[in-house]
């Protein structure tokens, strides 16, 4: 053990009349603890919360969204050109509507999507997330049937109505009459109930068949193209290319556009909660200031007698930074473990509920990046280390004589 780690260990844990100074180092470790555990819980919570919303949003939407000038009359030719784009794994046309749907006493108004179910498996988690029923039910509608639609459970339990039961769906594109326009009104068969784990999908969405939206919606040709890429960080490229490659007829729009002031909202408020909760480290270290100023003082004699036998000014200075860097990284390390148990216990029991209707998810996930712990840890040391400096020059530049001029 070198001479500067045994002085600095021995004014640590310092006994009789210094062991205040000893308690106000274990008020610093602590604060130091209790700053880096809560930091290492926010950026968990905020991270597993963005991280939750982008996968269920993923599964729910596609990564790309193409629209073609003219409108896409052969979507079955669209589909196979852009699936020669690199990087491309999926493609499935998709027609968008607003309906009012009504069960009994209950309604509701849902968004209508009416989709190929052999081709939208391969851009969304629609058929992984089918609770009852299959996606297959759209390809196979009897004649002598209604029409079938797939609704989320949310939407289910809202109106009241199970696997077989009917509905009627009020669209507003209507039919001339000598009266007026009149709504468009179609039965439908409840066919499937899926759940995406997103509240706004599994609420407020309908799935139905290319033929029976177009007449509901009065449409003759889908509104768009869906894509999914290997790599959803590599949407925005792909998107690009899309237009380079085919030309300016057609846009694309990424899932990270339609989605940019959600997640612009959670990083903005991930970096507030970050730099608030890192004030309390920054509180922590002003302690260790306090503290290594308390033990200047009291070991001025001390340092006077070790300055009279030789030792230099740069090791009386290392002795105290040492102090200061063992409470600092013994408050750190602890923290950050404690941090780390808390959010894997919270994450794998699920112990914070949320509203879903809310916050979309109906747990918080807590999910510890390993950049953002190392981020966390390299500060909490750097911020304690900084706080030793001015103590510990104090004590490199103490006058033996004027320490031992009472004495």
């Amino acid at each position: 053990m070198s001479f500067e780690l045994f002085v600095a260990l021995r004014y640590l844990f310092a006994r009789r009349k210094q062991a205040f100074i000893s308690l106000i180092s274990l008020i610093s470790m602590v604060g130091v603890a209790v700053g880096v555990m809560a930091l290492v819980i926010a950026l968990a919570l905020m991270t597993g919360l963005q991280g939750e919303l982008r996968d269920r949003i993923l599964s729910s939407q596609a990564h790309i969204y193409v629209w073609k000038t003219g409108g896409v009359t052969d979507y079955a030719a669209e589909v196979a050109t852009l699936r020669q784009v690199p990087d491309v794994v999926g493609a499935a046309p998709a027609i968008f509507g607003k309906a009012l749907v009504v069960a009994g006493d209950a309604q509701a108004f849902i968004s209508v999507k009416a989709i190929d179910p052999v081709l939208e498996p391969s851009v969304t988690g629609i058929a992984a997330a089918m609770q009852q029923g299959t996606v297959e039910a759209l390809a196979n509608e009897p004649e002598d049937q209604l029409p079938a639609i797939l609704i989320g459970q949310d939407l289910a339990k809202q109106l009241a109505v199970a696997l077989g039961d009917s509905i009627t769906l009020v669209t507003p594109q209507g039919t001339l009459s000598p009266m007026g326009m009149l709504p468009r009104t179609r039965r439908a068969r409840v066919a499937g109930i899926y759940s995406l784990g997103l509240y706004e999908y599994d609420s407020s969405y309908g799935f139905v068949s290319l033929p029976f939206g177009e007449r509901l919606m009065g449409k003759d040709m889908v509104d768009l193209i869906q894509l999914r890429v290997t790599d959803i960080y590599d949407a925005p490229a792909v998107a690009d290319d899309i237009t380079r490659r085919l030309g300016q007829a057609y846009v694309a729009q990424d899932w990270s556009d339609l989605n940019q002031s959600l997640f612009s909202a959670l990083w903005l408020e991930k970096m507030a909660i970050s730099i608030t909760i890192g004030l309390i480290v920054i509180v922590a270290a002003l302690n260790i200031v306090a503290s290594l100023v308390l033990l200047v003082m009291e070991k001025s004699r001390d340092i006077a007698i070790l300055k009279t036998m030789g030792t230099a000014p740069g090791r009386v200075m290392r002795i105290f930074m040492l102090q200061g860097l063992i409470i600092g990284i013994t408050g750190t390390m602890v923290g950050g473990a404690g941090g780390l148990g808390l959010c894997r216990v919270l994450d794998k029991y699920r112990l914070i509920k949320i509203p879903a209707d809310v916050y979309q998810v109906s747990y918080v996930p807590f999910v510890v990046l390993p950049r953002d712990f190392v981020v966390v840890i390299a500060s909490a040391v750097i911020i304690c280390f900084v706080a030793t400096i001015y103590p510990s020059r104090q004590a490199a530049k103490l006058d033996p004589v004027q320490a031992l001029r009472f004495e």
